[in-house]
C-alpha cells in the first residue's frame, strides 16, 4: 500500500487553497457498457463516468468458499457500500506467498502452484458486484510486502529477499532492493504468468470471460510501484521501470482490448517529487492516479493534530493541485485512488472520534467536486479503506497469521488505523453528501 516509515500525523481545521481547474478536450463516441477514456474524461455509454469509490483489497478473500472466506459478510459489506453510494471498488487480484513476515496467506500463488479457491473467490466477488451495478479496479501485484508482491517474485527467482522493517535492513533498503524486479527477466516472467492467467480468466460463477465483463473498469499493473527511493537507485532503475510498464501494457492489451489500464502509482511521491517520471510512467496508461498519505509521509503528527494540521493541509492541497495540473497537461483523467487518515489521537478502536479524518476527506472530496463542476480531469476517488463490520481480533490490534477478520488495514498495519467501520456514522454522512455532488440520482 504505502511507505511504512510510521511517522504519525493528524489534522484540525483550516481552509484549503483554491484549486485551479482546467477544461478537457472534446469527446468522441464511446463503446457501450465499458468504461472508456475520452481525453481527460472517463465515460460510460457516452456519458461522463464520475464515481465515489473505496478500497476493498480483501474482496477475493471474503468471496472464497473456504475457511478463510465469508461470503455472507461480503454480501453485507457490498450492501453497506452500495447504500452509501459507493460504486467503484479497488481490489487485490494477486498475493504471492513467500517468506515476508507480513505477507498474507494464503495467496493467489506460490512459485510453482496456484490457489484456484482464491481465484474463484474473486469470481464470486465480481459476480456480487455486478448485481449491485459496481465497477472494479483489479490490482495485479504489489510493491509492498503485505501481499508478497515484487520482493516475493525476486525471492522466487534468486532465493534472496529483504524484509520490510527488518532492523538489519532499515529504510529505504526494502524499496531500493525491490527496484531490482524491473531488470529481472525471470521475476517479470513469473509476474506475467499471473497476468496472463488473471486477464485471460473466465469467471466460474458467471461463465463470462473477464475480458468481456463490464463490471471491470481497469486492470492495474501494481499497487504503488516505485522505481526505488534513493535518487541514485531511481536513476538506475528508470529505463527498466519504463520498459516493464510498456511490456505489461502490451501483454494485457493483447488479451483484453475492452478495459482500461492504470499503473497504481502514488503520484510524484513515488519518484522523489520528479514530475517527469510521473508523466513518462503514465504514457501507456489510460488514466493517472495519485495517493495521498499525510501521516505516512510526515506531513502531520498524529499526536499533535492541532499543531500540525495547517501545514499538513497546505501540503495536501498543493499535492492535489500538482496532479490536477499534470493530468490536464497530459489530457488524461485523474483518480485519487488511495487517501487515508487516522482516527483522532491516532487510536484504532471504532469508539474513537474522527474529527480530523472528516476534515481530510473534505479536502479530497472538495477537489473532486470542483473538478466535476468545472469539467476538469478528476473522475473520482477511492478512500482507503472499508473496514465494515470487522473488528480487531486482538487487544494489541495486530493481525496474526490465521486471522480472518479482514479490514481495510492490511496485515502489516495496526488493525483499525485507517479503515472506516460500519459504525462510523459521521464519516458515512460525509461520503453520502459527496456522492450527491458527484453522481446525483
Amino acid at each position: 500500500m504505502r511507505k511504512t516509515t510510521r511517522r504519525r500525523i493528524l489534522v484540525a481545521g483550516v481552509s484549503v487553497t483554491a484549486l485551479t481547474l482546467f477544461g478537457c478536450s472534446a469527446a468522441t463516441p464511446a463503446v457501450p457498457h465499458f468504461v472508456k477514456r475520452e481525453g481527460c474524461r472517463l465515460t460510460l455509454d457516452g456519458e461522463s463516468y464520475r464515481f465515489a469509490g473505496a478500497n476493498l483489497w480483501y474482496g477475493a478473500y471474503l468471496g472464497a468458499d473456504a475457511a478463510y472466506g465469508d461470503r455472507p459478510r461480503l454480501g453485507r459489506e457490498l450492501d453497506r457500500l452500495k447504500a452509501l453510494g459507493i460504486t467503484n471498488l479497488r481490489i487485490m487480484a494477486s498475493a504471492e506467498e513467500g517468506p515476508l513476515k507480513a505477507g498474507i496467506k494464503p495467496g493467489f500463488r506460490t512459485k510453482d502452484s496456484w490457489n484456484e479457491t482464491l481465484f474463484e473467490g474473486l469470481d464470486y466477488c465480481l459476480a456480487e458486484m455486478a448485481k449491485r451495478d459496481m465497477k472494479a479496479v483489479l490490482c495485479l501485484t504489489n510493491f509492498w510486502e503485505w501481499s508478497g508482491g515484487m520482493m516475493t517474485y525476486l525471492y522466487y527467482t534468486t532465493g534472496e529477499y529483504v524484509d520490510m522493517n527488518d532492523p538489519a535492513h532499515p529504510w529505504p533498503e526494502f524499496p531500493d532492493k525491490n527496484s531490482d524486479f524491473y531488470r529481472s527477466e525471470a521475476a517479470i516472467g513469473l509476474y506475467h504468468d499471473h497476468v496472463r492467467r488473471m486477464v485471460g480468466r473466465t469467471n466460474k460463477v458467471t461463465g463470462q470471460p473477464y475480458s468481456d465483463d463490464p463490471t471491470l473498469m481497469s486492470w492495474q499493473l501494481c499497487n504503488e510501484p516505485r522505481p526505488g527511493v534513493t535518487p541514485a537507485v531511481i536513476d538506475r532503475a528508470l529505463p527498466d521501470y519504463y520498459a516493464w510498464i510498456a511490456a505489461t501494457a502490451r501483454l494485457i492489451r493483447s488479451i483484453d482490448s475492452n478495459h482500461l489500464l492504470s499503473l497504481g502509482q502514488e503520484g510524484t511521491t513515488a519518484s522523489a517529487g520528479r514530475e517527469d517520471v510521473f508523466v513518462e510512467a503514465h504514457k501507456e496508461m489510460d488514466y493517472v492516479t495519485a495517493h495521498i498519505w499525510p501521516l505516512n509521509w510526515g506531513w502531520i503528527d498524529g499526536k499533535d493534530l492541532v499543531g500540525t494540521w495547517d501545514a499538513g493541509a497546505a501540503k495536501v492541497a498543493d499535492y492535489i493541485d500538482t496532479h490536477i495540473r499534470l493530468a490536464t497537461e497530459m489530457d488524461k483523467p485523474l483518480v485519487f485512488e488511495e487517501f487515508g487518515f487516522p482516527r483522532d489521537g491516532e487510536l484504532y478502536d471504532p469508539e474513537i472520534t474522527t474529527a480530523f479524518r472528516e476534515r481530510f476527506y473534505g479536502i479530497i472530496y472538495k477537489a473532486v467536486e470542483d473538478s466535476v463542476a468545472s469539467g476538469g480531469p478528476v473522475a473520482g476517488s477511492n478512500f482507503w479503506a472499508w473496514n465494515g463490520e470487522a473488528r480487531a481480533a486482538h487487544d494489541d490490534h495486530i493481525f496474526y497469521p490465521g486471522d480472518t477478520a479482514y479490514m481495510g488495514d492490511p496485515p502489516h498495519e495496526p488493525q483499525g488505523w485507517y479503515g472506516i467501520f460500519d459504525s462510523d456514522a459521521s464519516m458515512h454522512d460525509i461520503i453520502k453528501a459527496h456522492v450527491a455532488e458527484v453522481s446525483p440520482s
